[in-house]
C-alpha cells in the first residue's frame, strides 16, 4: 500500500539551550528569547535573527497522510504532549509505513530540525536513516538523498534546485487557489506559545500542511502520476474529509479553499 505523508513543523526557540549558552540562568523566557535573537543578529551582521536549526525546539508536527482508502489531517500527539513524544510519534510513522515524505522546505529547515532535536533526545529512527546498508531498496531511493523520491520537498523540486528561485508556500498557494497562511504566521508561533495557545498553533500548522498537500496533488498532475479523474477525485476525498470533521479551521478552510 502506497502512503503519503505530507508534514509541517512549528518551533520556537530552545529557550533551555539558550540559558545555558548565554548565562541567563534567571532572566524569563522572553529575555532569553530576545538574547538569542541578539545573538543571531550580531553573528549574521544584522542580515537575519532566525536562528540557526540546532536551537529550534519543535512543538507541533502536523501531517495529512493519504492512502488508497482514506485521508486524513491532523497533528501528533496532544497539545501537552512533550518534544520527544511528538518526534517519536513522526518517526514511529515511517517505521510502520514508509511512506512518501512530502514537505515545503523540509530539507532545508524541517528536516534538519528534527534531525538536531533526535539527536537530543535519543529517538531511535534506524529506517528514516536507511540508505541501503541494510535494505537495498533504500540505496538508490532514500529519505536523505537530495534528488531521491522518498522525501519531496516541493519547494526545492519547483524551483529546480535553484535557491534564486525559491517561492514561500503562503504566495503559492495563493496563486493558485488555496488559502494560504490562516490564524498566524510562524513569527507569531511563540508568543502563542508564551500564552499557552498550544490549539491555535496545532491548527495553524494544519492549515499549512493542508496548502502543502493541496499543490503536491497539483505537483503529481503537471507529472502525469494523476490524470485529470483521480486528481478530482483525491480534492473531494480532501473536502469531504474536512466537511465531515465540522472542526472550525477546518470549515474555514473549505470556505477559502476556491
Amino acid at each position: 500500500m502506497t502512503v503519503t505523508m505530507v508534514y509541517d513543523l512549528e518551533t520556537i526557540p530552545d529557550i533551555e539551550t539558550g540559558r545555558r549558552l548565554l548565562g541567563l540562568e534567571k532572566a524569563s523566557n522572553k529575555e532569553v528569547a530576545e538574547a538569542m535573537m541578539a545573538r543571531r543578529a550580531e553573528q549574521t551582521q544584522g542580515a537575519s535573527t532566525f536562528l540557526p536549526h540546532y536551537l529550534h525546539r519543535i512543538v507541533t508536527i502536523s501531517v495529512v497522510v493519504s492512502t488508497p482508502e482514506w485521508v486524513k489531517v491532523w497533528s501528533l500527539g496532544d497539545p501537552d504532549s512533550s518534544e520527544s513524544d511528538i518526534i517519536f510519534r513522526f518517526f514511529e510513522g515511517v517505521q510502520r509505513y514508509t511512506p512518501n515524505l512530502v514537505s515545503w522546505n523540509g530539507s532545508g529547515f524541517d528536516l534538519p530540525v528534527l534531525h538536531y532535536r533526535s539527536l537530543l533526545h535519543g529517538v531511535v529512527a534506524d529506517r528514516y536513516w536507511e540508505t541501503g546498508e541494510e535494505d537495498q531498496g533504500f540505496k538508490w531511493n532514500n529519505y536523505l538523498s537530495r534528488y531521491h523520491q522518498r522525501h519531496t520537498d516541493l519547494m526545492d523540486v519547483l524551483a529546480a534546485y535553484q535557491s534564486r528561485a525559491y517561492a514561500p508556500l503562503d504566495e503559492v498557494s495563493i496563486m493558485l487557489g488555496f488559502p494560504g497562511k490562516m490564524g498566524m504566521h510562524g513569527s507569531d508561533v511563540f508568543e502563542n506559545y508564551e500564552k499557552g495557545n498550544l490549539q491555535g498553533i496545532r491548527d495553524y500548522c494544519e492549515t499549512d500542511v493542508l496548502n502543502t498537500y493541496l499543490i503536491y496533488l497539483r505537483f503529481q498532475r503537471i507529472r502525469g502520476r494523476l490524470d485529470k479523474t483521480a486528481f478530482d477525485e483525491e480534492e473531494q476525498r480532501l473536502r469531504s474529509f474536512l466537511s465531515a470533521s465540522g472542526k472550525p479551521h477546518f470549515l474555514a478552510f473549505l470556505e477559502e479553499w476556491k
